[in-house]
């Protein structure tokens, strides 16, 4: 009986320190899941803090992104810190809450171009999960040109109807351009020509050669503006109004086509063409982002010109910035 008594004693002391050992597993983890709990909370009550001062600077924005685009964007700190608690956030418009990117927990961003206007900002926390710093938001602008659809693609490859062609005002191509010549002569569009190699019938090379005719130029810069084009060509300008002229219809050798806009000269100096003939691929009205120029002063001899066109694309863009919209043509 006494054993009987010892074995029903001992037994029933064990269970008691199973289920103590249980229930401080139990509080263990209970605690871990709180204090994560509390981390995440800390985090997100700190997200949307327009409070917290501004230090950290965004570099590696484009000027506009193409629908899947890779965006890769880096947090520069004003002054170094101890710190490498990142998180990125974003948001579609200024009425929403700003909310946490999963999974961009560095000083770098890597993402897709998909929604435009999106905007993005960068907050770095302490050790406590406290914000120190952010960053002034920033935001992604997609601006894919000629779209995607089959109509539009078929428009700028150069097949479309007559009755789709319509009148164009000067002001469609407003704004400030730059030659891309200069970028061809020091090697920057080689990646371009790479590119078209790979799925054209010319080599890279000979890519290269023919382009090198195609966009020769001495007028560097171009301002459009209130009907006034400007030309800045060998270290000086010339400026001149222009009017519309109609546009002619041209066919090709391959069989596709091309729409010249022609405006010409009604008020400006002598050293200004009377004619200038914008080609952009499109066909009706519709606010340029890059234009092959064709000038002169015989309206007719020019609708002749078909190996040397002059392109220009946005003042603002950087060398890496026009590959990128070269590319995405």
């Amino acid at each position: 009986m006494k054993k009987l008594l010892i074995g029903l004693f001992s037994s029933l002391l064990l269970c008691l320190v199973l289920t103590a050992c249980q229930g401080m597993k139990e509080e263990q983890v209970r605690g871990k899941e709180e204090i994560h709990d509390e981390e995440h909370d800390h985090v997100d009550e700190h997200s949307n803090d327009e409070e917290t001062q501004v230090g950290i600077k965004i570099e590696g924005l484009a000027a506009h992104y193409h629908t899947g685009d890779k965006i890769e964007l880096s947090a520069v700190l004003d002054e170094e810190s101890e710190y490498e608690h990142w998180h990125w956030y974003s948001r579609e418009s200024t009425s929403e809450e700003w909310e946490v990117v999963s999974g961009q927990e560095t000083e770098t961003f890597i993402g897709e171009a998909t929604t435009d206007g999106l905007e993005l900002k960068v907050v770095l926390f302490d050790d406590n999960h406290e914000p120190i710093v952010q960053s002034e938001p920033v935001k992604i602008v997609i601006d894919d040109h000629h779209g995607h659809d089959e109509a539009s693609k078929q428009i700028y490859q150069g097949y479309f109807e007559d009755e789709q062609v319509k009148d164009r005002e000067l002001s469609d191509w407003d704004g400030e351009w730059q030659s891309v010549y200069p970028y061809l002569l020091s090697g920057d569009l080689d990646a371009v020509f790479e590119h078209k190699a790979k799925n054209g019938d010319m080599t890279a090379e000979e890519y290269k050669e023919y382009y090198t005719v195609g966009y020769e130029t001495d007028v560097d810069h171009i301002k459009i503006e209130n009907n006034v084009v400007t030309f800045y060509q060998n270290g000086k300008e010339y400026s001149g109004e222009y009017e519309s002229d109609g546009y002619e219809i041209l066919t090709y050798e391959k069989g596709n086509r091309g729409v010249r806009f022609i405006y010409k000269l009604v008020d400006g100096t002598e050293d200004m063409p009377q004619y200038i003939q914008f080609s952009d691929h499109n066909i009706f009205p519709v606010d340029s982002d890059h234009f092959h120029l064709y000038w002169g002063d015989d309206r007719d001899e020019l609708l002749e010109e078909v190996t040397n066109w002059p392109t220009y694309y946005p003042a603002e863009l950087d060398a890496e910035g026009l590959v990128r919209d070269m590319l995405a043509h």
